[in-house]
């Protein structure tokens, strides 16, 4: 007989937008899945908005108070897709409450929120899972075959990576939460960069030690007048302080031996949202762009003479490609919302089973070393090791 599994989301502004749509879609898509997803509830601050987005999308019931939803009977799996300063508190209450829980990026706003919540995910027993979605963007996920593979050889050489949004060049943008370190715990680093921390992970390995720099472009911004969307300056004219990094720059050492460069901003005007990475192995490499996500770029020393250069790979193959055969013909594209609805599909199947899935809070504890590791370079203007987290 197949399970249903009845899901309480905290959360619903943009990650709650992504996070409904793979949720009604998942089994649709994704029918051999041993579970079938009840929307049961979700929850958001404001009343009105959040009875706007139950209706909107599909879920049960709506509810203002998150402590109702984590302590709920009738909820079996708990989506955090809210604030970074919520995320260590809700975690730690929906795993005591016996719940799984699936927690959007980064984990925390630091590495000793992140130690107590892997602590306490191990101690429920309960499946966790960090939403780092781009690592099931069906070309990354080829990259990580190609590579398990040997197809770029028997040794990383390079990862170089950059993440790059604008939405912060006019300095009249509004100081939200984003741009508090007490509420988000970084800037450009958690918000951007944590992601192609987590990537550089997936594909090459632990990283052993980094060097850094952190940059606040604009270091005051005006108030904002609570509780518009999109957010809008205060009247008044008064300004706060930016207290998190506009951008990061950092190189390192992977354990293997490969090296780093990873840049996030959010400040590269004329970028919403790009994504690049480019991983070099000594025979061969691989080259991505989120911009033009359904192509994997492929270099192989082993071409024949005459032959040698980038192979464009079009990742859309049913039998060949990651995911692909849920959905359409070949050289019919996926966009962005399909990666949710592939992570979400790998979580259920986890819970149903009770086995782990990545990323695991001790994905995201790892990426959140590094990340500190980098703040800690920044700050002392030296080579910092990353600390172990097991």
């Amino acid at each position: 007989m197949t399970k249903t599994l009845r899901v309480g989301m905290i959360g619903c502004g943009f990650m709650g937008k992504a996070h409904s749509n793979a949720w009604r879609q998942v089994n649709h898509f994704f029918p051999e899945l041993p579970a079938q997803v009840q929307l049961t509830a979700i929850c958001g601050r404001e009343a009105a908005a959040v009875e706007r987005a139950r209706s909107l999308f599909g879920w049960a019931r709506a509810e203002t108070d998150w402590r109702t939803v984590v302590a709920a009977p009738d909820i079996d799996i708990v989506d955090i897709g809210t604030g970074n300063d919520t995320h260590c508190e809700m975690a730690l209450a929906a795993l005591a409450a016996g719940k799984a829980v699936l927690c959007e990026k980064p984990l925390a706003r630091n590495l000793a929120e992140a130690r107590r919540m892997l602590a306490a995910a191990r101690r429920s027993g309960a499946v966790h899972m960090v939403c780092h979605n781009y690592r099931r963007i069906p070309a990354v996920a080829l990259a990580r075959q190609m590579i398990q593979a040997g197809e770029l050889g028997g040794a990383i050489r390079h990862f170089h990576a950059r993440y790059a949004q604008d939405w912060l060049v006019n300095p009249n943008f509004p100081r939200t939460w984003r741009l508090q370190k007490h509420l988000a715990g970084s800037g450009a680093h958690g918000d951007i960069n944590a992601h192609i921390i987590d990537l550089g992970r997936y594909l090459v390995g632990e990283i052993k030690e980094v060097c850094g720099m952190m940059e606040t472009f604009i270091k005051e911004r005006p108030l904002a007048e609570p509780g518009t969307v999109p957010p809008q300056a205060a009247a008044g004219g008064r300004k706060g302080k930016v207290t998190v990094d506009d951008a990061v720059s950092w190189i390192g050492r992977f354990a293997n031996g490969a090296m780093a460069n990873l840049e996030a901003t959010r400040f590269g005007l004329g970028r919403k949202n790009h994504i690049t990475f480019e991983i070099n192995g000594d025979k061969g490499s691989l080259y991505f762009d989120f911009e033009d996500m359904n192509r994997l770029k492929f270099y192989s020393a082993n071409s024949a003479a005459g032959r040698k250069g980038f192979t464009d790979i079009i990742v859309t193959d049913r039998e060949a490609h990651p995911y692909m055969r849920r959905w359409w013909p070949p050289g019919h594209l996926l966009g962005y919302e399909h990666t949710f609805v592939h992570t979400f599909a790998d979580f259920i199947q986890a819970v149903a089973d009770r086995a782990p899935v990545h990323p695991t809070f001790l994905d995201g504890a790892r990426c959140m070393a590094v990340m500190e590791a980098v703040e800690e370079s920044s700050a002392g203007r030296k080579w910092v090791r990353v600390p172990a987290v097991k």
